[in-house]
Parts: C-alpha cells; sequence; structure tokens
C-alpha cells in the first residue's frame, strides 16, 4: 500500500512535509493536478492533489480549497509556492485545520517528473498488493477480507444476496440487505459493490467503504475471484452428528442449485450428501418458509421443498428428513417446509415409500372399492375415510357426511364387502387407512 509517507520517500522529488505530520499514514491511490479554486466535485478519497497554487491570490482563499479536500477525503495536497513566494500562510493553517498533510514541492521540479514518480510508485505497490493477496489464495474468507482491507486503506464486507453479512472487517454501516438492494437496482451509495466471480444460484457480492481507484478496483477483483474460489469449496463433510443437531434435507426441483441455497441457509451447517436437486446437511438450524420464499426469486427452480428431521444419531435424523421432503413434496406451494415433529408417524412412514410401492398397496387394498366408485359413480372411498377419521364412530361420520346413521352403516357394510375386510376392527381400519393415504 503507497501512503503519504511513502512518497516523501521517494527518490529525486524531495517532499517535504508543511502540515499534518501525524497523518502520513494515509493511504494514496491516485494523483490528480488542479489549479481550480474549489475542485471538489473532481475529487475522489485516498487522491494526492497536485497544485501550483495558480488559484491563490490574498489570504482566504484556501479555505475553500482545502475544505473540498477534506470533504472528498483527499490524501494529501502537494504544493508549490504561489508565484515562488513560498507556500501562504493561510494554506498551512487551513491544511491544518482540516487535518490535510500538505507536502512542499521544490519550486525546481516539474509536476511531470512528481506524476511519472507517484504512478510507478502506486503500480508498483498495485502489483505487490496483488501477489500478497494471492499468497493467501487457500485462507478463509475472513483472512483475505483482512488482507484485502489492509491493501485497500478501506473497511471490507462479504455480503450474501439474501442480505447476510458473511464476513467484514468492520461494522457495516448500513442495513446489508439495502446494499444489496441498491446493487441489484443499479443504484449508486456510500460503498463500491464488486460481485464475487462464479456461478452460484445466490450471489456473493464485495463491498468496499468507499469509492475505489483503478488500482484498488482491480485488487478488489482480484479478491472476488480469490473468494470465488474458496467459496466453491465444499462444506465441511459430517463425521457425526452433535448430540442437538438435525438433518435438512432439501430439494430444488428443475435445477440443481440445492447445494448453494443449504449453503446460504445453514451457513454452520455440514454437508452429508449433495446429489443432483438434493441436498442433506446436519445442523442445530431450522429453516423457515419465510427464509427459503426469500431465496425463491434468485433461483432457477419451479420449486424448493425441505423436509427438517428431529434431533437425533444420523440414521434416523436422516431418515425422517427423508421422509418429510417426501411428504413436501406432495403438498401444494412453491416453497414447502415440513418439519418432521409435525407429521404424523403414519404419513412420515409412507412418504419414505416409493411411489411404486405405495401405488401397489392402493391396489391391492383399495381396488375393488376404486372400481365399483368408478362403474356406480358412487364415492364410497370419501364415506369410508370419514369414517376412519371419525374413529370408527357410525354418528360422528354421519353427521359429518350430513346422512342418517342407518345409511352410513349400510355405506359401510357395503365397503367392507367390497374390501373383504371388517371396518369395525382396528388392524383391518389400519390397513385401509394407510391405503387411503397414499394418494397424499
Amino acid at each position: 500500500m503507497t501512503t503519504v509517507k511513502t512518497l516523501l520517500g521517494l527518490p529525486g522529488l524531495r517532499l517535504r512535509p508543511r502540515a499534518g505530520a501525524d497523518l502520513l499514514d494515509r493511504p494514496v491511490t491516485r494523483i490528480y493536478v488542479t489549479e481550480l479554486p474549489d475542485p471538489g466535485r473532481y475529487l475522489s478519497a485516498g487522491e494526492l492533489v497536485l497544485s501550483g497554487l495558480l488559484w491563490w491570490r490574498r489570504p482566504g482563499d484556501a479555505e475553500p480549497f482545502v475544505a473540498a479536500l477534506a470533504r472528498s477525503g483527499a490524501a494529501a495536497l502537494a504544493a508549490s509556492g504561489a508565484d515562488s513566494g513560498g507556500i501562504p500562510a493561510d494554506v498551512v493553517e487551513a491544511c491544518e485545520r482540516h487535518r490535510i498533510p500538505l507536502l512542499e514541492v521544490p519550486a525546481d521540479l516539474s509536476f511531470s517528473v512528481i506524476t511519472e514518480q507517484v504512478v510507478l510508485a502506486l503500480a508498483a505497490a498495485s502489483d505487490s498488493a496483488r501477489k500478497r493477496l494471492q499468497a493467501a489464495a487457500d485462507a478463509p474468507v475472513e483472512t483475505l477480507l483482512e488482507r484485502a482491507s489492509a491493501e485497500l486503506g478501506l473497511p471490507c464486507w462479504v455480503l450474501s444476496g439474501l442480505g447476510r453479512v458473511i464476513a467484514g472487517t468492520a461494522p457495516l454501516p448500513l442495513p446489508a440487505a439495502d446494499v444489496v438492494r441498491r446493487h441489484a437496482a443499479r443504484e449508486s451509495g456510500p460503498l463500491t459493490v464488486i460481485p464475487v466471480e462464479g456461478r452460484h444460484a445466490v450471489p456473493w457480492l464485495i463491498a468496499a467503504g468507499g469509492p475505489l481507484s483503478t488500482a484498488q478496483t482491480e485488487l478488489a477483483e482480484e479478491l472476488a475471484g480469490l473468494i470465488g474460489v474458496t467459496r466453491a469449496r465444499s462444506l465441511p463433510v459430517a463425521a457425526e452428528l452433535p448430540g442437538d443437531a438435525r438433518v435438512v434435507a432439501l430439494r430444488t426441483e428443475g435445477s440443481d442449485e440445492s447445494r448453494d441455497v443449504l449453503r446460504e441457509l445453514l451457513p454452520d451447517g455440514l454437508l452429508l450428501e449433495s446429489t443432483g436437486d438434493t441436498a442433506y446437511a446436519a445442523t442445530t438450524a431450522q429453516p423457515s418458509t419465510v427464509e427459503l420464499s426469500t431465496v425463491e426469486p434468485l433461483l432457477r427452480a419451479t420449486r424448493i421443498l425441505c423436509g427438517v428431521g428431529d434431533p437425533a444419531p444420523r440414521a434416523e435424523a436422516w431418515e425422517t428428513a427423508r421422509y418429510a421432503l417426501g411428504v413436501a413434496a406432495r403438498r401444494p406451494g412453491r416453497v414447502v417446509v415440513v418439519p418432521a415433529a409435525e407429521v404424523a408417524a403414519h404419513r412420515l412412514l409412507l412418504a419414505g415409500a416409493p411411489d411404486g410401492l405405495r401405488a401397489a398397496l392402493r391396489r391391492r387394498v383399495l381396488g375393488p372399492l376404486l372400481a365399483y366408485d368408478a362403474e356406480q359413480h358412487t364415492d364410497l372411498v370419501h364415506t369410508v375415510r370419514v369414517f376412519l377419521e371419525c374413529s370408527g364412530s357410525p354418528t360422528r361420520a354421519a353427521k359429518a357426511l350430513h346422512v342418517h346413521v342407518n345409511t352410513l352403516r349400510y355405506r359401510i357394510g357395503r365397503a367392507g364387502e367390497l374390501l373383504g375386510a371388517d371396518l369395525t376392527e382396528f388392524t383391518d381400519q389400519l390397513d385401509v387407512y394407510l391405503a387411503l393415504c397414499t394418494e397424499e
């Protein structure tokens, strides 16, 4: 990183500090030559402003000029004496008051020489910064960000497209969601935002705490590439589940984005498996429909389905998450989250059965009843379902169906004949009800 102090050491320039001796560690990002009385609209943070003070005519002229430098965040002012009479006292005073380092340029030194030397120093520093950053290529995101922040002389953050701060070197000055929204809408803001490289379902962004020079932008883009490589690495693989962990199964129908979505929803999760459109992770968190609905607009997926298992040993937690995912697949909606704890045990068991087995069970147990309803245009299947859901109570079922209890008894008797089952016996009731549930 090139600082004001670095410039004092450049051979042949013979720059001499006249104000702000305690501010020489400020980073310099570029050089700008001006003779405007108020150059504020053209200045950028981190610039070394070079001036022959041709704008200075009388005491008081320094105030608007130096104030503009301070507002823009200029690194320093390098000035030669006005009309070779030396730097006016009010320029020195204004620089002290506004805390702008002031460097005196020898009267016999050409500005072109200064510009050439500073540009070469900035280029060398930029090249060295990139090499130092590349040397940390295998480091975690937090380490890469700290290195880049030190080189840029600015705070930096890595943000998720969902508005989550993944890493940062300082508190973010505004909500992360606002940064993401402004970037998506191409709105300007106080931060410079650069997308992280790589094709991911949920993008990441790098935000720097101020405007960047060309060299700084190149370094930030280098950082974006390195973080993109780091992100592409797999989530940690779980050897065994912590005692309070649960398994989350997530499917993105119509795309292969499931692992990226799990990474965003469960940043501390441990990847168990990722195959095509489905991924499994171990976590102590529990994704919600609200969180997944936030992700959905970013994805190519036609539906997002999530099954959340109960805290249990690995094999059990895996199976309950898989079964809950099966239940989610049979429910309507673009985004469906099903915690295993909310699903009845028999539904979890059925959800885990292959579709072919479910269909075979339905045909074997309900086949004659389904055929009878189709031929006679009746709905005995519905009558049996309501009867079983009323715990086999003819009175309750008749009331629910708005029929006389004797009519209900006749229909149940006829259904039992067709099924070859006694619908007043618990085991037969269980078989028939499970078969009825295979349709869900």
